[in-house]
């Protein structure tokens, strides 16, 4: 790795992946070579956790974290940061396992991480897309991301969107292990989080893919707690904001 470079960790959580694991991380080191892997299994039944104890033992940039249990997407990420910034990394990245995040578009978000503290690939920026969604999958996005903005007065047109980098100083600052939310809520979260404590946060358009294999984990009750979680932040929100304790928020778009 260049001396130049910061040292990346590309975190992947994992439930009955199988089928998904080792093709996106050979994507992912044929995009970005230098990049460590860190995935968090939760106790996947289908030995999707076997199979990467196999890949980390061939490669030494793979790894592997072991929990015991489904926790859900927001503890597998808390677990990853964890990892990863204790072992010294300066940008860490969400990444799914089932190829909805295309690795190939990975170098785009670390090179906004030179003059931003978060990058999130975002499908509603222009320039960004969806492929395979149906009609309703993208109406319910949109509608989310819209009353986020809404209820938080936040600049980010897909604050619900996985696929992001952050640099460790963003992750040390915002208190992510108190975070309790689950599915997209979470990033919700820290997105909220990062603006709050000053810092700059940059889209990039990226085309979401549909997963092809493995069955997907949305429910509806990640779209109930996310719903009630805004709305309960917005409400604090402004009222802090009419006692004059409201900060600024902070929020530029990178131009690709």
């Amino acid at each position: 790795m260049s001396t130049n470079s910061p040292r990346v960790l590309v975190i992947v959580p994992t439930y009955n992946e199988r089928e998904n694991i080792e093709p996106i991380i050979e994507r992912l080191h044929s995009s970005v070579p230098d990049a460590h892997v860190l995935v968090v299994d939760d106790g996947s039944p289908d030995g999707t956790g076997a199979i990467a104890d196999k890949l980390a033992e061939a490669d030494e940039r793979i790894h592997v974290l072991h929990r015991t249990a489904k926790a859900g997407l927001g503890a597998a990420y808390i677990a990853g940061f964890d990892w990863g910034l204790q072992a010294g990394y300066e940008v860490l990245v969400e990444m799914d396992a089932d190829g909805s995040h295309a690795p190939e578009q990975l170098p785009r978000l670390l090179g906004a991480t030179a003059h931003a503290g978060l990058v999130i690939g975002s499908r509603w920026v222009p320039g960004g897309s969806v492929v395979n969604w149906p009609r309703r999958r993208e109406l319910l996005s949109r509608g989310a991301n819209l009353y986020t903005r809404m209820a938080l007065g936040v600049p980010v047109r897909d604050a619900t969107g996985g696929y992001r980098a952050y640099r460790r100083e963003v992750l040390e600052a915002i208190g992510y292990a108190t975070v309790a939310s689950e599915g997209y809520c979470f990033q919700i979260d820290l997105a909220w989080r990062a603006l709050r404590a000053g810092f700059d946060v940059v889209e990039v358009p990226i085309t979401f893919a549909d997963r092809e294999r493995g069955e997907s984990k949305m429910s509806g009750s990640i779209v109930r707690e996310a719903f009630w979680r805004v709305t309960e932040w917005g409400a604090v929100h402004r009222g802090r904001q009419a006692r004059g304790l409201g900060g600024s928020i902070r929020k530029r778009r990178s131009r690709g």
